[in-house]
């Protein structure tokens, strides 16, 4: 550990990570560590790192398999997600009233990557390639510091719940004409357990995102009231990590401990963010999360 060096990026999570080239980092070397730091501070960054996709994907591996998503994939291989970006294959960029655009800012919902998959994630890599000249920052909040400040009471009940995520129900939240979008009305709802505990270290984070519509034993109006209250406490602007993007930043978070959301920025200016995301096993406490019998 000692040619890493961090610093905080808040209070209550995340640390900058200085010391490592990512191009160097191997099963045996230096990952040990960034794992390590992984579980206890659940986001990660890395400045200056210009990846390239097959050494952005070589890195992600490392932390499990890439995300089995039909539109990360090409002829049965990973590929980087090219999904954050407002630029077209032309060069130019999506008009403002482009469906592609709104997908983009349906990702402005307070989320977690994933829930709405048979298989969640557990990490996302992300990477910033082209920037805009201002916004278009990328904000996160500690579900897990969240988690610790509701009371002894709220969190045993929500140990005790289960939250149905569905992607259309996020989608519809920004314009009814996403929900029928191939990639987003592919996927069965599915349904997982609200506290997800972290089998390193124990910690619990409320496991809660856009995609959550519905709660055990609960109608679902008043579910979907619930949730909203939920991600409402716990992002609070105390509560939140803004990061904003210089070209070769790369992130890395924890996806059972961390909420983010993208912000606008002028979309008249190209903005492209890349990404992997890798999934969750059970060693990452995957078989705990599904609904009891």
């Amino acid at each position: 550990m000692s040619q890493i060096q961090t610093t905080p990026l808040h209070p209550a999570f995340g640390v900058d990570v200085a010391g490592i080239d990512l191009h160097d980092v191997t099963a045996d070397h230096l990952y040990p560590e960034i794992r390590a730091l992984f579980e206890a501070h659940s986001l990660l960054l890395f400045r200056g790192q210009h990846l390239g996709d097959d050494a952005h994907l070589e890195f992600g591996k490392l932390f499990g398999p890439i995300e089995d998503r039909s539109n990360y994939k090409m002829d049965g291989a990973p590929k980087i997600s090219y999904g954050v970006s407002n630029e077209t294959e032309e060069g130019g960029v999506f008009s403002e009233d482009d469906i592609r655009l709104l997908n983009l800012q349906a990702n402005m919902l307070w989320h977690t990557d994933s829930t709405f998959l048979p298989v969640p994630a557990l990490v996302n890599v992300l990477q910033a390639r082209v920037v805009p000249s201002e916004g278009g920052a990328t904000e996160f909040v500690s579900s897990r510091a969240g988690f610790g400040r509701f009371s002894p009471e709220r969190r045993d009940q929500l140990r005790g719940l289960t939250f149905h995520h569905r992607y259309s129900h996020s989608r519809a939240r920004i314009d009814p004409r996403l929900v029928n979008m191939d990639m987003i009305a592919m996927w069965p709802d599915t349904e997982w357990q609200a506290v997800w505990r972290n089998p390193v270290n124990g910690e619990e984070s409320l496991y809660i995102a856009s995609h959550a519509f519905a709660v055990s034993g609960m109608e679902e109006e008043d579910g979907a009231a619930f949730i909203d209250e939920l991600v409402e406490e716990i992002t609070q602007p105390q509560d939140i990590y803004a990061h904003f993007w210089e070209p070769g930043d790369v992130l890395v978070w924890d996806e059972r401990a961390v909420l983010h959301r993208g912000t606008p920025w002028p979309y008249e200016q190209p903005r492209t963010l890349v990404s992997c995301c890798i999934s969750a096993r059970d060693v990452d406490g995957l078989e705990t999360m599904r609904p009891r019998p």
